[in-house]
């Protein structure tokens, strides 16, 4: 079972550190992120001290409340601004001064009050200008038709397993399908290459997958469509679980069982490395190609500071997506 106090606890340094590294600029744009890190880390690593065995719990938690709720909230209200609907907006960056008390969301709070009463204003606020509205609206679940039905089938699985017995009990695991590459070689069990990417070793090892696909999946959809998101996650699934088996039969890796998403969702990862490395051209394509590598090295960390995952398994969904993701073309969009 993977030990949530110690991903939490990765959460809680990582996340922080990468925060203080891209908001340490001179000025104070970007000084309540800066705050915020420093007291991410500044607890952590007290609780480590005092408390270890729940050092990543309280460190998860003051992460949850003081970087990602407050991210997430200043995207919706960024959001609800492009949509002119000051008054939820500024309700909203009320309540993430809680959280989150700058000079800059202060300034935002008086700006949507100004807008409140002037609505018809053509001359806006250079922060309003500079949101694209259009682009917005359509970060909607609805829009990834093929991510949401990933979604319900491991969600779906998750419950089956649930009803069939103890889900953390290898033996149930073993009769669902989890990949174990004695059985795939030697019996001839292929079907365990796909079976086991349904498949969890309990609810927070599913909300991870599923929350990572949530997130990246969608505008890659988008960009390439449907059917060609599809074969990306299936083929980088089965891509990550033969590499397992090959390197488990040439005595590189030793893995017994295997279960999860993980291979096909970093197989979306590198879909998005080879995307963007194949149309490193486009518009601030740069710029989020190196995002992505910044996920990769990120997962490689946690990968290398955890026995219970599978480095092997995200590293063959990895480099499968990449190979996909050098062909892959932007779908065509009708136009009128």
């Amino acid at each position: 079972m993977v030990d949530l106090n110690h991903i939490f606890l990765f959460i809680a340094v990582v996340s922080p550190l990468l925060v203080l590294a891209r908001a340490w600029h001179p000025g104070g744009a970007y000084r309540g992120w800066r705050a915020a890190g420093l007291v991410v880390l500044a607890i952590t690593g007290i609780s480590w001290i005092f408390f270890r065995d729940q050092a990543g719990y309280i460190g998860g938690g003051v992460w949850f409340a003081f970087l990602f709720v407050p991210a997430l909230g200043l995207k919706k209200v960024t959001e609800l601004a492009t949509r002119q609907r000051y008054k939820s907006a500024r309700r909203l960056a009320t309540l993430l001064q809680i959280l989150h008390p700058t000079a800059e969301l202060r300034e935002q709070i008086r700006l949507f009050r100004a807008l409140e009463s002037r609505r018809n204003d053509v001359a806006l606020h250079p922060w309003i200008q500079s949101v694209s509205a259009p682009q917005d609206r359509h970060w909607h679940l609805l829009s990834a038709p093929a991510v949401l039905l990933f979604i319900l089938i491991n969600v779906a699985a998750f419950l089956f397993e649930i009803s069939f017995g103890d889900w953390s009990d290898p033996e149930t695991l073993h009769r669902l399908g989890a990949l174990e590459p004695y059985a795939v070689v030697v019996q001839g069990e292929y079907w365990r290459l796909f079976t086991a990417l349904f498949l969890h070793g309990g609810s927070a090892h599913l909300l991870f997958n599923l929350f990572a696909l949530y997130v990246l999946g969608p505008p890659l959809e988008r960009l390439i469509g449907a059917i060609r998101f599809a074969a990306c996650y299936l083929i980088s699934g089965f891509g990550s679980s033969a590499g397992v088996v090959a390197l488990t039969r040439l005595g590189l890796v030793h893995v017994a069982q295997l279960v999860g998403a993980s291979g096909c969702v970093m197989g979306i990862v590198g879909a998005w490395a080879g995307f963007l490395l194949r149309h490193r051209h486009a518009p601030r394509a740069k710029q989020r190609l190196a995002n992505i590598v910044m996920i990769v090295l990120i997962q490689i960390a946690f990968d290398a500071s955890t026995p219970q995952v599978s480095m092997a398994a995200h590293l063959c969904g990895l480099i499968s997506g990449f190979a996909l993701g050098l062909i892959l073309a932007p779908r065509r969009t009708a136009q009128g």
